[in-house]
């Protein structure tokens, strides 16, 4: 199972450097790849700091919006996030050498929570993280 976090959802549904790496990655995956409704909530603060910062007018920030929920409707399943999941999100995030910030290490636990064994991210941190917990990168 492959888990996607919302570094590499923002740049499949927006223009930046990785877009083009991430879009081919994408359209080869043989199955539906999972993410928590975290997801919805880091994906839209995304695009506010995107408006708010002139990268996408309001028209473009309503498309990506809509093509967003089409994905989460059919292609990127959505899980929702346990408690258990929160409380080793929350150990994570509390080893100082490991670097986690709270959206990530929430990410993770989800991740492990649900069995991925693969996780997509363009994070260096949650990269080296999904590995010391025994999952493999996606190599963008």
């Amino acid at each position: 199972m492959v888990y996607v976090d919302t570094s590499v959802i923002v740049p499949l549904l927006t223009p930046e450097p990785a877009s083009d790496r991430v879009t081919a990655w994408f359209a080869s995956l043989a199955g539906v790849p999972v993410s928590a409704d975290w997801l919805l909530t880091e994906f839209a603060s995304a695009i506010a700091i995107k408006l708010r910062i002139g990268q996408l007018s309001a028209s473009g920030a309503e498309a990506v919006h809509e093509e967003f929920r089409v994905l989460t409707a059919a292609g990127v399943r959505l899980a929702p996030v346990s408690r258990a999941a929160f409380q080793a999100a929350a150990e994570m995030a509390g080893i100082p050498d490991h670097g986690l910030r709270s959206g990530d290490s929430l990410h993770l636990a989800v991740a492990r929570e649900m069995g991925a064994t693969t996780i997509a991210t363009l994070d260096r941190v949650m990269t080296d993280n999904a590995r010391r917990m025994g999952m493999i990168p996606v190599e963008f």
